[in-house]
C-alpha cells in the first residue's frame, strides 16, 4: 500500500463516518480511527507484524464518488471568473502544512514574477512530521501564490498559478 492509496483511504474514512478501519498484511498493520467529534484527523499507526501462517486475501474498497464542498465550489468560480483559464494550476498532491521556505531563516523557493523550469522545487509541505517537495510540472512564470505561508493544504487544492 503506498502513501496515496492510505491518503486515500483516510480521507474515505472522514467522509463516511466510519469509527475504525484496521488492515493488515504480510509486512504491515494500518488502523484508523475516526473521530467522532466532528474533526477531520485520523490516526494511523504502522508497524511490523509477525508472519502469519494463513494468507490473508486482499479487500476491495469501494469508494464513493469525489464531490467538491460548498466553499471548493465557490473559489473555482470566483477563480475562473478572474480569467484563470489561461494559466496552468499547480495542486498539492498530499494533505499537510504548506510552506514557502525549506527552512526559517533561508529565503523562499519562488517568488511571484520569477521564471520557473519543470521540476524546480516551489515549496515543501510537511505531514506526518515528513517535509515532501513540490516540484513544478510545468516551465513557466509564476503568476499567483494561492496559499499563505504555513496554512494547512487539502489533497488536490490549488497552490500556485503558473503562465506557460
Amino acid at each position: 500500500m503506498n502513501f496515496k492509496q492510505i491518503q486515500q483511504l483516510i480521507k474515505f474514512v472522514a467522509r463516511t463516518g466510519v469509527s475504525e478501519v484496521n488492515i493488515e498484511n504480510s509486512n504491515i498493520k494500518i488502523n484508523i480511527k475516526g473521530n467522532t467529534n466532528d474533526s477531520d484527523q485520523a490516526q494511523i499507526v504502522q508497524q511490523p507484524v509477525v508472519s502469519q501462517i494463513q494468507p490473508v486475501q486482499a479487500a476491495t474498497v469501494v469508494q464513493p464518488p469525489i464531490t467538491q464542498e460548498p466553499q471548493q465550489v465557490e473559489s473555482v468560480k470566483a477563480s475562473e471568473s478572474n480569467d484563470d483559464s489561461n494559466y496552468h494550476t499547480i495542486k498539492s498532491p498530499i494533505i499537510g502544512t504548506f510552506y514557502r521556505k525549506p527552512s526559517p531563516d533561508k529565503d523562499n523557493f519562488v517568488e511571484i514574477g520569477d521564471q520557473i523550469s519543470e521540476g524546480q522545487t516551489l515549496c515543501v509541505i510537511e505531514a506526518m512530521k515528513l517535509f515532501n517537495e513540490i516540484e513544478s510540472d510545468i516551465s513557466g512564470k509564476i503568476v499567483k501564490v494561492l496559499v499563505d505561508d504555513a496554512t494547512p493544504v487539502e489533497f488536490d487544492q490549488p497552490l500556485f498559478l503558473v503562465e506557460p
